[in-house]
C-alpha cells in the first residue's frame, strides 16, 4: 500500500473508444467524445443516459424498441493490439477479477502457445464488444465492451514445464521472504496469469468464464480472485481513489508525463530477454486490512499512521494532495509533524534510491469471518520494469517499521512477467513461445 505506488489518477468518467493499448491514464488518444459531463449529469435517471449511435453493442443484436440505448460507460473500448498489453495504463476500473492457472501434467510448450493463441483471440473479440465464438454464454449480450481489458503474464514455474529455462528472466527470480509475510502458497504463484478488468460487472465475469473455458485440457485453475473499485462517475470531479481504510490512496504514483514514466515500467526495446521488449513484471499480493482494529483508531491516529490528511489526502506537513511533503517540518513541541514511521514517509522513492512502481490495485471484500471479521483489504498490483528495482528495495523499507503494517496481513504473493503487447495478427506470449 505504498504511498508513491498506488493507482493512476484518473478521471472518473471515460470517453468511449481508446484507439490504442498503450494510451496512458487520463490521456487516450483518438477517443470519441461523448456527451458532455453536464449533459450527462442533468439527464441522469433510473434507465441510464442516452448515447446516440456510440451506443450500440458491436456483435449482439439491437435492443428491443423502446428499450434505453447503451450508456457511455458501456460504451468505453481498449483496444487488444498495442505495443503494450491493456489493463497496465488503462484507468481504474470498477470490476476485476485475477485468476492464475497451472498447465495440466503432460501439457508443454505446444499446449500453452495453443492456449494463448485462444485466450488472445477471445480478448480481442470480447474487448470489441462481441461475443466471444460460437459457444459464448450470453452474459453480456446486452452490454457494450465496457472498458474491458485481459492481460496476460507467465510465472517463474511456467518456463521449466515448458522448457523454456533459458528464456526466463532474471527479474523473475522468486521474491524474497518478508518478516511480515502469512502467506498461503495454495493462492500464490502459478504458472499463468489474467487479470481482467472492466466497468460492468457482468462483462468482467463474462470474461472470466471464457478464459476458464479456453484453458480446457491444457491449464487448471489454481487460484482466482475478485476485486473491485469506485465506478467511474460517482465523484462530482475526477480524484485519486480511496482504499477500504477511507485513505485517498495513489497521489504519489508516477504520472505518465514524467521523463522516466516508460523507464521504471516498461522493459525497452533492447532489453533482456528480448521477448519481454515493451512489457511489464507484476507484482500481485493479497493484502487483509485489519479492519476492525483500524477503525478504532481516531482519524488523527489513522492520519498519523499514514502520514496524510484522511479528508483530502494532504501531507500533514501542510498544502492540498499534491503539495510535496515537508519531511522536517516539526511542531511546537519539536515533534516531526510527520512521524518517523509513517507509510508515506517510509515509502516515499527519495527514501529508497528512487524505487518506484506503477500500482494499479483492486480492493476485496471475501464476506465475514465465523468470529465476525471482515475478509476485506486490497488486491495490490504493481507494475515495474525490474522488480528488484521497484517493489523488493520499498516492501524491504515497509517490512524493517512501516506503522500501517499493524493493520495488513499480506495474505498471498506471485510475480508474473508480463510480455508486450500482440501486434495485429500475433497472440500475447508468441515471441517466447514460437521464437
Amino acid at each position: 500500500m505504498a504511498d508513491h505506488t498506488v493507482d493512476p489518477s484518473v478521471p472518473q468518467t471515460r470517453t468511449p473508444r481508446a484507439s490504442r493499448t498503450d494510451a496512458l491514464p487520463g490521456a487516450r488518444p483518438g477517443t470519441r467524445e461523448g456527451i458532455s459531463r453536464r449533459r450527462l449529469l442533468g439527464t441522469a435517471g433510473a434507465t441510464g443516459l442516452v448515447l446516440g449511435a456510440a451506443g450500440g453493442a458491436v456483435g449482439h443484436a439491437a435492443a428491443p424498441s423502446g428499450a434505453t440505448p447503451l450508456t457511455s460507460l458501456g460504451a468505453g473500448e481498449v483496444m487488444f493490439h498495442g505495443r503494450h498489453q491493456p489493463g497496465i495504463t488503462t484507468p481504474l476500473q470498477s470490476r476485476g477479477h485475477l485468476v492464475a492457472f497451472d498447465l495440466v501434467p503432460g501439457a508443454g510448450r505446444k499446449e500453452a502457445a495453443a492456449l494463448l493463441r485462444r485466450w488472445s483471440e477471445t480478448a480481442r473479440r470480447l474487448m470489441a464488444g462481441e461475443p466471444a465464438g460460437q459457444d459464448d454464454t450470453g452474459v453480456a449480450r446486452d452490454a457494450g465492451p465496457s472498458s474491458l481489458t485481459l492481460t496476460f503474464g507467465f510465472g517463474h514455474s511456467f518456463f521449466g514445464r515448458t522448457g523454456l529455462e533459458k528464456q526466463r528472466p532474471a527479474a523473475l527470480d522468486p521474491l524474497p521472504d518478508f518478516s511480515s509475510d502469512q502467506l498461503d502458497k495454495a493462492r500464490s504463484n502459478g504458472d499463468l496469469w489474467v487479470q481482467i478488468g472492466a466497468d460492468d460487472a457482468l462483462v468482467a465475469f463474462h470474461a472470466l468464464r471464457a478464459v476458464q473455458k479456453d484453458a480446457g485440457g491444457a491449464a487448471r485453475v489454481r487460484w482466482q480472485m475478485n476485486g473491485f473499485n469506485r465506478s467511474p462517475g460517482a465523484t462530482a470531479h475526477p480524484m485519486t481513489a480511496r482504499n477500504l481504510m477511507g485513505q485517498v490512496d495513489g497521489t504519489r504514483n508516477p504520472k505518465p508525463d514524467e521523463p522516466d514514466f516508460e523507464e521504471r515500467v516498461f522493459v525497452p526495446e533492447g532489453g533482456e530477454p528480448a521477448w519481454m521488449a515493451n512489457g511489464s513484471y507484476a507484482v500481485v499480493r493479497r493484502i487483509r486490512m485489519l479492519l476492525d482494529s483500524w477503525e478504532r483508531l481516531s482519524v488523527r491516529a489513522q492520519e498519523e499512521v499514514i502520514g496524510r490528511r484522511k479528508s483530502d489526502g494532504a501531507p500533514l506537513s501542510g498544502g492540498d494532495e499534491t503539495t510535496e511533503m515537508d519531511l522536517e517540518k516539526t511542531d511546537a513541541e519539536g515533534n516531526l509533524v510527520v512521524p518517523v514511521d509513517a507509510h508515506a514517509r517510509i515509502t516515499r522513492p527519495d527514501q529508497n534510491g528512487g524505487a518506484a512502481m506503477l500500482r494499479r490495485p483492486f480492493s476485496f471484500h471475501d464476506g465475514i469471518d465465523p468470529d465476525g471479521v471482515p475478509d476485506a483489504g486490497l488486491l495490490f498490483i504493481c507494475w515495474q520494469a525490474d522488480p528488484l528495482r521497484g517493489f523488493v528495495p520499498v516492501q524491504r523499507k515497509l517490512d524493517r517499521g512501516d506503522a500501517l503494517s499493524r493493520f495488513v496481513r499480506h495474505e498471498a504473493s506471485g510475480l508474473y512477467a508480463v510480455p508486450g503487447g500482440a501486434a495485429e495478427g500475433e497472440y500475447v506470449g508468441q515471441r517466447l513461445l514460437e521464437g
